[in-house]
């Protein structure tokens, strides 16, 4: 077997294991289950103003098709981003450089084994539409070719280009980190809504093509499209069930396969294009990458880890030094007065915010500058809030990850009271939520809105402990700035059941988004899960 296919199919098995790919791909099916609701639900995924079609197999497999393809195209790129870092720090980098792989081959290698892992959550979609088409019950005949065409033809391209923009974000040094994943969020929205239009390059992500045929069918059936209403594909809540009709399925025209074929074989030039400049692990050839293990991976100023060497970190608490012949002596440590709970949570505090340049405390001072000066006050609340809190997103996403990283969770498994260093570093988390929203706080306090500060409040304490959870549970940075970029962009975009700050507001300037109950409810439930997980791996140890 060649060494490109041994490293490709390798590589493939080696992600699939990974706990990340179980929760990639399990929201992956959660959403197939949301693109084909039964006739009573309140939302719905794809329709033609008050129709939709049919649930046999080609309209049921192009909905889920193209929910999947939309979401896998944001958290698929956050599963396979860590392709050439993962080498790196396992020390198959190092062996790597020791053969005749050329630097083409290598990325080649990556790119193909990250559009297996992604086809690989599209089989598995697939399969999921014939059990919601069998389950829905509205027609009982299979068709494969029907239900695998958009698959094939609209999702498999999209899986390219994520995995391929994936890999050249990660041969990029200043997007490797926690940027480059904040970058990709922005750039994958502009895609999935640009990308529905009809002007979009290549045709887009191919859903254009799909309205039309979608329209053609309604006409042959004597709906008239202009006065049924638009195309929309994205979650969208409807007050009374949608009228149907039959779709026999998409027929691509050659104009439409050939854009489609030209989008994979474009994906290819930025997944080979670090080639020219990839040192592939080479301490000869210059500065090879760095292991997240040993850096900060999401460091704002895009520098290495400023954790201190342990003679430093001696020094910086007053614990004495080592003096010339006192090697293999313990320095002495010198006793501190005050309260325990106090200084574990100070120390926890320099941890999170370690390595951040000025500029970024500079941003923090203008927006609560800013925000005592914006009128009315509700620009406060639907501005400048989600300003303030999609700002330390990098920061937060450190939360129950770093312990990890930097291989210290082994050592900290021995402290007698785990629950308090966890209960310190969470509210570490909390200090850096309220100090960053302070100045819409004190705006909310001034105009004595009770109800906003509440929500503020809630905010501010589901924010840390979301963080906290998803980092304890995947160890890894980019699992909590993939779940909340989306979460943050829906309050942005006005969908009040995501709302978790309280920036909506309904005609009576109440918050109309989460309520109290359920903010409360679920920062408990995750705060019980993050002690839950650490206990189970505390007694695994």
């Amino acid at each position: 077997m060649p060494l490109l296919v041994r490293l490709v199919v390798a590589d493939f098995w080696d992600r699939v294991r990974r706990p990340a790919y179980a929760v990639i791909l399990l929201a992956a099916v959660g959403l197939g289950y949301l693109a084909t609701p039964a006739k009573e639900a309140g939302w719905v995924v794809m329709q033609v103003g008050d129709y939709r079609g049919t649930y046999n197999s080609a309209y049921v497999g192009m909905v889920v098709a193209l929910a999947g393809a939309v979401w896998l195209s944001l958290g698929g790129f956050y599963l396979v981003r860590n392709a050439i870092s993962r080498d790196e720090s396992t020390g198959v980098g190092r062996l790597l450089a020791a053969t005749p792989l050329s630097n083409t081959a290598y990325l080649a290698s990556k790119f193909l084994s990250s559009v297996l892992v992604l086809a690989s959550m599209l089989g598995v979609l697939a399969v999921t539409a014939v059990v919601m088409q069998v389950a829905r019950g509205e027609t009982s005949a299979i068709d494969p070719v029907g239900l695998l065409t958009p698959f094939v033809l609209i999702a498999l391209p999209l899986m390219a280009f994520t995995a391929a923009v994936a890999l050249l974000f990660e041969a990029i040094p200043v997007l490797r980190a926690g940027l480059g994943n904040v970058l990709w969020f922005f750039l994958w929205a502009c895609i999935a809504i640009g990308g529905q239009s009809p002007n979009a390059p290549l045709g887009g992500i191919g859903v254009h093509g799909v309205a039309r045929s979608l329209g053609d069918s309604m006409k042959a059936q004597g709906i008239d499209p202009s006065r049924a209403g638009e195309f929309s594909l994205g979650l969208t809540l409807v007050s009374k069930p949608l009228k149907t009709f039959d779709w026999a399925g998409f027929d691509p025209s050659a104009e439409y396969l050939l854009t489609r074929c030209l989008l994979i074989l474009i994906a290819a030039a930025p997944a080979l294009m670090p080639a020219l400049w990839f040192p592939r692990f080479d301490p000869a050839r210059g500065r090879t990458l760095q292991a997240p293990s040993v850096r900060s991976a999401d460091n704002l100023a895009g520098g290495e880890s400023t954790l201190p060497t342990m003679p430093d970190a001696v020094m910086e608490e007053g614990q004495g030094s080592v003096r010339p012949g006192s090697f293999g002596h313990a320095p002495r440590t010198q006793v501190e007065l005050g309260n325990t709970a106090v200084r574990l949570l100070v120390g926890e505090v320099r941890i999170l915010l370690q390595g951040i340049p000025l500029w970024w405390w500079a941003g923090v001072l203008t927006l609560t500058a800013v925000s005592q000066l914006v009128t009315p006050a509700t620009g406060v609340t639907r501005v400048l809030l989600p300003l303030a809190w999609i700002w330390p997103v990098l920061i937060w996403s450190r939360l129950g990850t770093q312990r990890h990283e930097h291989g210290v969770e082994a050592i900290l498994g021995a402290y007698p009271a785990a629950h308090r260093r966890v209960l310190a570093e969470w509210g570490a988390g909390l200090l850096l939520t309220a100090v960053t929203g302070l100045g819409p706080a004190l705006r909310m306090l001034v105009g004595s809105d009770g109800p906003g500060l509440l929500h503020w409040f809630l905010g501010a304490l589901f924010i840390p402990s979301f963080a906290l959870v998803l980092g304890s549970l995947s160890r890894t940075h980019r699992l909590f700035q993939a779940a909340y970029l989306p979460l943050w962009y829906g309050t942005v975009n006005g969908i009040t059941p995501l709302d978790f700050m309280g920036a909506l507001r309904d005609p009576d300037g109440l918050p109309a988004g989460m309520s109290p109950a359920l903010l409360i409810g679920g920062t408990a439930v995750m705060l019980a899960m993050v002690f839950a997980a650490g206990g189970v791996r505390r007694a695994a140890n």
